[in-house]
């Protein structure tokens, strides 16, 4: 079967994408290893009429939706290689199964690379975080931890004195933050310490101290760590689409690659911000753009 449109990832992005061209009665295949990168996370949130949901019940309640118009096809698997022979691309998932269609879409999203600091994962989703717009509701008003070795820590750290004032900034050994840009923090009150972390220390999840190497040991309740974002399949640099300085995936802003036929949407193509919203909204967007590019090729076929 020689499909409209296929789309790797079933994060919010191609599940929209999925929705929209299904809706538009375009033949679509929905490839997914179902490896959601928020599975960690507890709640998701600053989706309206969404706010709070897990993500399990997120995809369970998309997957149904998306589904129920015959024309969108679940493949739930892995795929491992993607080609493109003239005007059609082939798909091979580790079964060897190949899947041709004549529109593709990188729903494929990212991977987070967090700074190497003892006990991170333990607390990873249950009192720290990476999203203050996601979960800083929730650590309100309490004594925060903000680690992070990009350059944007200072507008970070500014950000998170809307959720609390109680807050201490980490640069893990790094230098980005000029004398004056601390004194203006220290100044809010805020305590900016520039020794790396060596450990975050709590209880089931729950985090107590941030420690540091030099023994220090600062009591913190929870927090947010600033991860390093890449992308999470070679697919898009496989077909030659052009990158963004920060990794992503170029398009032209309706989700057309530099490559004829492939799109990106979502996490794939900006690395920031990252929530269900956003990466929704792209998917539904992009899924127009191929639409619209399907029906000029069929409405101009001699």
């Amino acid at each position: 079967m020689l499909y409209d449109c296929a789309i790797i990832g079933g994060g919010p992005a191609g599940l929209n994408a999925a929705l929209v061209l299904g809706r538009a009665r375009r033949s679509v295949a929905l490839i997914d290893n179902n490896r959601p990168r928020n599975a960690v996370t507890h709640a998701s949130h600053g989706f309206i009429t969404r706010d709070g949901v897990t993500p399990a019940e997120f995809r369970r309640v998309a997957y149904e939706e998306v589904l129920r118009y015959p024309s969108v096809h679940h493949l739930p698997t892995e795929v491992i290689s993607v080609t493109k022979k003239e005007s059609i691309f082939e798909v091979f998932d580790s079964f060897g199964l190949r899947i041709q269609t004549r529109k593709l879409i990188l729903a494929t999203g990212v991977k987070e690379v967090f700074p190497e600091i003892e006990g991170f994962y333990t607390f990873y989703g249950k009192s720290l975080f990476n999203c203050p717009y996601c979960d800083g509701w929730e650590l309100r008003d309490q004594p925060l931890v903000l680690v992070s070795e990009s350059p944007a820590i200072y507008h970070t750290a500014k950000l998170l004195l809307n959720w609390s004032k109680d807050l201490l900034v980490c640069t893990n050994g790094q230098a980005f933050l000029s004398d004056e840009q601390k004194e203006r923090l220290q100044s809010k009150g805020v305590v900016v310490m520039e020794q790396p972390v060596a450990a975050f220390i709590g209880h089931h999840g729950q985090l107590e101290y941030a420690s540091f190497t030099d023994g220090t040991q600062v009591p913190r309740v929870g927090g947010f760590v600033t991860p390093r974002f890449v992308q999470s399949t070679p697919f898009g640099g496989d077909l030659g689409c052009e990158r963004t300085e920060s990794g992503g995936i170029q398009t032209d802003g309706a989700g057309r690659t530099s490559i004829p036929g492939v799109y990106a949407a979502g996490d794939s193509s900006y690395f920031m911000p990252s929530q269900l919203i956003f990466a929704a909204a792209d998917g539904s967007r992009t899924a127009a753009s191929v639409n619209l590019d399907l029906t000029e090729e069929d409405f101009n076929e001699c």
